[in-house]
């Protein structure tokens, strides 16, 4: 019986471990999402913030998407913060195209950036 005990508590300790294991890595933040954690929604505080940003804002298209920001009702405004940059407005047409954004931030800047730049010519 003592090698069947041993076995039953070695099963236990194994089973243990596996769990804590799992609820490690399920608390973890997934490596492959960096850039979501640079994006938040807008709270209400950012009011003011949001008024004045919004007005400067250079698009009327969805970065992502292309589709008109009211196609598919209000549009979604993010507040993109960047490390030793100031904050960012970016919106969206629907919930479909943040998590692409996060996945090319860069490249969908540098649109509202580019268009930003046109609006100054003008």
């Amino acid at each position: 019986m003592p090698a069947t005990k041993r076995l039953l508590t070695c099963f236990a300790c194994a089973a243990l471990m596996l769990t804590a294991c799992s609820q490690e890595k399920s608390a973890a933040p997934a490596a492959d999402k960096p850039a979501a954690a640079a994006s938040s929604l807008v709270k209400p505080t950012d009011a003011a913030w949001l008024a004045k940003a919004i007005a400067a804002y250079p698009l009327t298209t969805c970065p992502v998407s292309g589709d008109k920001l009211t196609d598919m009702g209000k549009p979604l405004d993010y507040i993109y913060k960047q490390a030793g940059q100031p904050d960012r407005l970016v919106r969206f047409c629907c919930a479909d195209c943040p998590p692409k954004f996060d996945k090319e931030p860069a490249k969908y800047l540098k649109m509202i950036d580019d268009a930003l730049a046109a609006q100054a010519k003008k």
